[in-house]
């Protein structure tokens, strides 16, 4: 397979920005002519290997973050836009779609702000939601969306809310007790902790600066909520501020977006950065043992694992996911190329849907995704009871992952045949972008695809893909 040619433009120059230098001093600096640089800063060229040394060399950049950002999740999220029948007869070439995500990423984003809107006025007229139509005619993203793609294309990493929780839970660089930390943070603003018979996981009485916690909740959900309401009550400023930056288009999504990022704050408190990198790293990423750890759930871990991506101490590029049992996706975030269907489930091929039959156990699986990469994936199911027998169990499953050049760090590699090219299952994204002309799990067509249909004959689908 040909090594793809790596444009990062938009890269180059936001590190020339930052650095305060002109055209001409960053060729300089970079041992490039000035139209080099200008030619490589527009995308007419690709960047070479010599300026990507020069660029560690000179600045101590992480050059790793030229391959990523934006411009992959960009493309993935455009070609499943243009995968939607009303583009059938007009789907642009791959090549198109990354050089417009990587010269023009606004326009990207406002195609795809654009498309969403159409869809939700398309389901709208379908539906026949008179009610709805009379109360709001006008065409908004959904509030959940738009928080969704925030922490999409942040990497799910805000570092100042990331920093500051590490700095609340180990100033000392010291593993300490979460629900011991929890405690004596909210005993110093004089708010009293109780437990009780309720419905609520949490509840907070600013009157009575009380914090109510069911007592049917599991220990680390306990220690979780904790966090999060500390979050809000001492570091609102910190929150607010972060929420300024992200303008959203509503107060919905706003209100939504401050959920998040205290539940951010909440999970990087219960596992601070560099001690939880440092754990990851030498019990090689096993999820049971640090939860034990540091007395979290084994969701919380893996949803930990994928946000490990701060500038100059990146962890592994992980994937996470969670499914309901209806195979729709409840939570999503990939630091790798492997990128989750907007709308939609994800593949049926994918082991995280088999989680359910196995329960209390991890299912490994070794996939390949249509552009050739390669994955260790990992899958369980997580059941939350409601702490009664009447009481409802929500049932998912979650699904972590990376590419297979860091399957040696994991251990759930041992044992797998990571060389051996039979062993990888093909799985894809969604049907209608995915090109796999002999997939038995097949719902739709590929709609950048033209069709055979014979009716006097009958393979594994009625149609052949040309």
């Amino acid at each position: 397979m040909a090594t793809q040619k790596l444009y990062a433009g938009t890269k180059l120059r936001e590190t020339r920005t930052r650095l305060r230098l002109t055209q001409k001093d960053f060729a300089k600096k970079l041992g490039v002519s000035l139209p080099y640089l200008n030619q490589m800063e527009n995308n007419n060229r690709p960047v070479s290997t010599g300026v990507v040394l020069a660029l560690a060399q000179e600045f101590g950049f992480d050059v790793t973050e030229l391959a990523t950002g934006d411009a992959e999740r960009l493309v993935t999220d455009m070609r499943e836009a243009l995968a939607d029948p009303v583009f059938a007869d007009a789907t642009p070439p791959l090549a198109d779609l990354r050089l417009t995500a990587s010269n023009a990423p606004t326009f990207a984003r406002s195609f795809l702000e654009l498309h969403r809107s159409y869809r939700q006025t398309h389901e709208r007229l379908a539906s026949l939601d008179e009610a709805l139509g009379r109360e709001d005619s006008s065409v908004r993203p959904s509030p959940w969306e738009e928080v969704r793609d925030f922490f999409h294309y942040c990497d799910n990493y805000i570092d100042a809310v990331d920093r500051a929780a590490e700095h609340f839970a180990a100033p000392d660089g010291r593993l300490r007790d979460a629900q011991t930390v929890a405690v004596e943070a909210l005993e110093s603003i004089g708010v009293e902790g109780q437990f009780a018979d309720s419905d609520l996981l949490r509840q907070y009485d600013p009157g009575d600066k009380r914090l109510t916690l069911s007592a049917h909740a599991a220990p680390a959900t306990k220690r979780f909520q904790m966090l999060h309401q500390i979050a809000l009550l001492t570091r609102n400023d910190l929150l607010e501020a972060t929420l300024d930056l992200a303008r959203f288009q509503t107060d919905e999504a706003r209100a939504i977006a401050k959920i998040g990022l205290a539940n951010y704050f909440a999970g990087a408190a219960l596992l601070p950065y560099r001690l939880f990198q440092s754990a990851a790293q030498s019990t090689r990423h096993d999820l049971e043992q640090l939860a034990e750890m540091f007395g979290a759930s084994i969701e919380q871990v893996a949803h930990r694992l994928s946000t490990l991506q701060r500038p100059g101490a990146k962890g592994i590029p992980f994937f996470f996911v969670r499914v309901d049992q209806a195979g729709t996706i409840t939570k999503r975030h990939s630091a790798t190329r492997l990128q989750f269907a907007r709308f939609g489930g994800a593949c049926p091929l994918w082991n995280v849907h088999r989680a359910f039959e196995t329960p209390g156990r991890f299912l490994r699986q070794l996939a390949e995704t249509p552009d050739g990469a390669r994955y260790l994936c990992l899958a369980r199911d997580v059941s939350k009871t409601g702490g009664s027998y009447r009481a409802p169990v929500r049932r998912y499953a979650i699904g972590l992952g990376c590419e297979v050049q860091h399957a040696d760090q994991m251990v759930y590699a041992d044992d797998m045949q990571l060389s051996r090219t039979q062993a990888f299952e093909p799985i894809g994204i969604s049907c209608r972008i995915c090109e796999r002309s002999n997939c038995h799990q097949r719902s739709v067509p590929p709609l950048e695809r033209r069709l055979t249909i014979n009716p006097d004959a009958r393979g594994l689908l009625p149609y052949d893909i040309d």
